[in-house]
């Protein structure tokens, strides 16, 4: 069985059945086996970006409704605990400082989850990358 954690920008396009998926990623996450899940940074990373104007949903759809809908793909939302955060002030600082992308890092390093991700700059973590 496998334990995923689906990246932000995966997560919306597995949510909005984008094409820019790869055929690895689908497979893996389409697997009945696989735990689905995703973080709680994520949700927060699209709240501040839709505030802003910067993302939009297919559909008109809000947040809520997003989130909604990965419930019943039976992909769960994985809290961020402080141990989660103390994660990551042990990473690597180098030339990827994106808070999000950082604690989705130390969420797969912690709980021994395979990162659903195209973003190569995960590699400098040491997590498993999958796309």
């Amino acid at each position: 069985m496998s334990r995923v954690l689906i990246d932000t920008q995966a997560l919306i396009w597995f949510a909005e059945d984008a094409p820019a998926l790869s055929r690895q990623a689908v497979t893996l996450v389409d697997d009945p086996a696989t735990v689905r899940l995703a973080s709680a940074a994520s949700v927060w990373e699209m709240a501040i970006k839709i505030a802003l104007d910067k993302l939009s949903l297919k559909g008109g759809r809000t947040l809520r409704e997003f989130v909604d809908k990965l419930k019943i793909n039976e992909i769960d939302v994985l809290a961020v605990s402080a141990e989660d955060a103390m994660v990551v002030a042990d990473l690597p600082t180098g030339q990827h400082k994106d808070p999000f992308d950082r604690l989705i890092a130390a969420q797969c390093l912690r709980h021994d989850l395979t990162l659903v991700s195209i973003d190569t700059a995960f590699d400098a973590y040491g997590v498993r990358r999958v796309w």
